[in-house]
This record gives structure tokens, sequence and C-alpha cells, in this order.
């Protein structure tokens, strides 16, 4: 058994990892996209994908699946296996990836579908399913709840060895903050020999949930006092739910008369619209809380005050009332790092006016508008935007507590939360400073019986 990193390791993109069963059977997990400063010209699948057999997909967001048509292309014709979320969810973000980032050409685009549908095989949560293995090995594999985003998991695979022992692997995908808005936390697993984990914030605690609602109705309240727009960089799929969950839930607790009776929230990504529909779709795999208020007859994710963007031309009718009237709104588009979208366009409109405020509620990677804007606004540096140098007069704020993983803690109690620990840690997904200090913390719990290494 070996394991092959194929993304994800120097940074938190292009997550691509091969599990290597025997000489003549490999499995990935998840196949996506590079970002920010990981970004490629060539997105080819660059590695043999001749011993091959199955497709792993943890979840949905892009930097997880976008290499898929790649690999497609590259002639893999085994299985793709996900939970039904996820199954529901992958054809949309894959036909979005397609349009922006490779083609318009609906035959293309349609024909792509038509293969990845036909591989998609989706599978509930805590249910063991074979792997197609060569040389007559034994190996399956399950998903288990990761609480990230709608249908994501963590996912365990036991090899049979010859002399009938096994090997658990588990490969963490992304996990969850815990305490966040719709699904549940991760829960840790019983066991582990190998543990693969992501880092990205393997440096760093969130804030507490009443704590960040606060911040969050804080910075809107300042923000809209002088009759500016809020832009809030999310997410489709995961964060910009959370945020209309925790956005209702401030307007429905305010008082008649109060500002937030009136405020405009609106949701500008078509992409973001479809997620949301199937996080609705889905509402069986919410949390407690959320269900609770389903219950009651009210609508966290589809409010009165909120209002959806679809089409282009909206979208620009939207900048241009929004920059003429003076009227307070908060809008929620992609990207969440500001790497393409919508949210690019408000930026480009917004960003130099002083009644503006920019609110990051995620991970900026490396490389991206996002980044910049949170290193520089604060000293009212600039950035360029479609070729423009843009002077950065808004206010921006970063309340990391909205992260949809999870943070230094989390990833401790992960490990800690297990029955029977490993006895091999592989860390990746996360910069140089979270994995080595997420190691760090590693070693300082578990003792020096455990093999902590981080991924390269």
């Amino acid at each position: 058994m070996q394991i092959l990193h194929h993304g994800a390791v120097n940074g938190v993109t292009g997550s691509c990892h091969e599990l290597v069963i025997n000489n003549k059977t490999s499995v990935l997990i998840d196949c996506g996209l590079f970002q920010g400063e990981d970004a490629k010209d060539d997105l080819s699948i660059e590695f043999n994908i001749e011993h091959i057999t199955a497709l792993i997909v943890t979840h949905c967001h892009i930097d997880h699946v976008g290499r898929i048509p790649y690999l497609l292309a590259a002639g893999f014709k085994g299985p793709i296996y996900t939970t039904p979320a996820s199954a529901s969810l992958l054809p949309l973000v894959i036909e979005d990836a397609l349009k922006v980032g490779v083609t318009r050409d609906t035959k293309i685009i349609n024909a792509c579908l038509s293969l990845l549908n036909k591989r998609i095989v989706a599978v509930n949560f805590n249910t063991w399913f074979a792997l197609p293995c060569a040389n007559e090995q034994i190996a399956k594999a399950r998903f288990q709840r990761a609480g990230h985003i709608l249908g994501s998991a963590y996912v365990e695979v036991d090899i049979v060895n010859d002399d009938k022992s096994k090997h658990r692997v588990l490969f963490s995908g992304d996990l969850g903050a815990p305490y966040t808005p719709l699904l549940p936390a991760p829960k840790p697993p019983y066991k582990a020999d190998t543990l693969v984990i992501e880092s990205t914030y393997g440096d760093k605690n969130h804030q507490g949930r009443k704590e960040r609602s606060q911040t969050l109705k804080n910075v809107i309240e300042r923000a809209v006092a002088d009759n500016g727009v809020v832009l809030v960089p999310a997410f489709s799929i995961g964060r910009t739910q959370e945020l209309l969950y925790e956005l209702e839930q401030l307007i429905h607790q305010s008082p008649k008369g109060s500002p937030w009776r009136s405020i405009h929230v609106i949701l500008d990504s078509p992409m973001a619209a479809n997620f949301t529909e199937q996080y609705i779709k889905f509402k069986h795999l919410w949390d407690t809380e959320a269900k609770r208020k389903v219950a009651k007859g009210r609508h966290p994710l589809d409010f009165e005050n909120l209002t959806t963007v679809d089409t282009h031309r909206e979208h620009i009718a939207i900048i241009n009332y929004l920059a003429s009237r003076q009227t307070p709104a908060i809008i929620l588009a992609a990207s969440g790092m500001c790497s393409g979208g919508r949210i690019v366009n408000y930026l480009e409109r917004f960003l130099g006016d002083k009644t503006t405020d920019v609110l990051f509620v995620g991970y900026q990677g490396r490389g991206t508008l996002g980044r910049d804007i949170q290193k520089y606004g604060p000293r009212n540096g600039y950035v360029f935007i479609n070729d423009t140098r843009i002077t950065i007069n808004a206010q921006v704020h970063t309340i990391s507590g909205y992260s949809a993983h999870a943070d230094q803690n989390g990833l401790v109690k992960f490990v800690t939360g297990m029955r029977k620990k490993p006895s091999h840690i592989k860390i990746v997904h996360g910069d140089n400073e979270a994995k080595r200090a997420l190691a760090s913390k590693y070693k300082e719990v578990l003792g020096s019986e455990v093999k902590i290494e981080i991924g390269t």
C-alpha cells in the first residue's frame, strides 16, 4: 500500500490523492482544480492512470473535482463513487467549470456531462462498497459525514492483506467546523491506521459561533450606516448557504421597525441559487437546529428580504442601480477567492468607494485577488482588476469563524477522538506554516509513537 499525491500538498488547491492498493490497482481520492498561485495553464492529467480503477469524490468544491473532465478525456473509464447529495451537485459544478474555463460549446459540454453521469455511483453514508481491484485483492470503502458542505464526506478504505489482516486508510477530504449552521459537525471515526488529513487552518482557531454572529451583525450595521454596499465574496456551495441562514436569523430576531427588517440581501450567482435549491432538496441532511426552524414555518434559505439575480443583464442592472441610488445592500456573489465570477464586477465598480465594505468569510488562497485585497486593503493599497489599477478605499473585514474548514482544535479532536489512533498521519491541503503547526500539535498530543509526515 502506497499513497501518492497529485495536488493539494504545497497549498490548498488541486486535491488529488492516489491510493496504490497493489501493483495493478489504484484508486483516486478527488481530482481537483489548481487555483491562485498553484494555477496551471495545462490541466491535462500528468500522472499514469492505467491502473486507476475508481475515483472517490469527497465533496463538490472545484478544488476537489475540477480536473474530472480532463481525467475522463485521458481515458478514465472507472466508476466515480460519491454520496447522493454530491452526485446531485457534481454535474452542476462540472458544467459551470466547463463553461467558465474550457468552452461554451454545448455539444462538448453535453458530451462530457453524459460521460460523467454514466460514471457516477451514489453511495449512502456509512455504507461499505467494494472497490474494483486486480489480483483478487479485497478493498472496500465507505463515506462518513464531514460537515464541510452538502454531501461532503471523509472516506474510510479497508484493504485486506494476504494474511487476512486489514489496514484502514482514512482520507479526511475537507472537514467542517463545529457549530456551523445547517450541517452536523463531523464525528471522529472509530479507528484509522493511516490518516491523510487536511490542514487548511492547522495553525489557527476560529471565533465561536455567537461571537462571529455578533461580529457579522456589527460589521453590517456599521457598513450600511452610510448607505453603502457590503460585498461578500462567497463560495457557491456551503458558505453562501450558511451566510443566508445567519442573515435570516439576524433579520428574524430584530425588532419591528429595525433597519434589519428592510435590508436588501442580494444573491447574485445563478450557481449559488442552484446549489441553494439542492440544499433545500436535501434538507434531511440538515442539523437539528435547522430542521426545527423549518418545522416552525421559517425558510432560512428563502426569506422575504432575499433577491436572487439570475441573468447577466439583471446582474449589470443591479450594479448600476446600487451605484446610482446609494441604497444599503448586502451582496453575496462568487467566487469566494475573487478569482472570477460576478463578485469581480462588483469589486471593480465599488472597491474605490469609501462607503463600500468588503467582508471576507473564508480562506483566501495565495495569488488570488481576494488575498491581495485582504492584504493591501487595510493600508489603502491598490489592486489590478481587468488591467485597471483600483485604489482600495473600501473598508476590508475578515471573519475567520465562517470558514467551512475545521480549525486546529477541530483537526486535533478529530484524531484524539478516535478509539484506535493512527500509527501514521500524512498532513496535506495547507500552506507550509499551517502544516508545520499542525504536525507540531499532533506530536505534542499523540507522542512519538505516531509517525507524523508532512505530505510532499
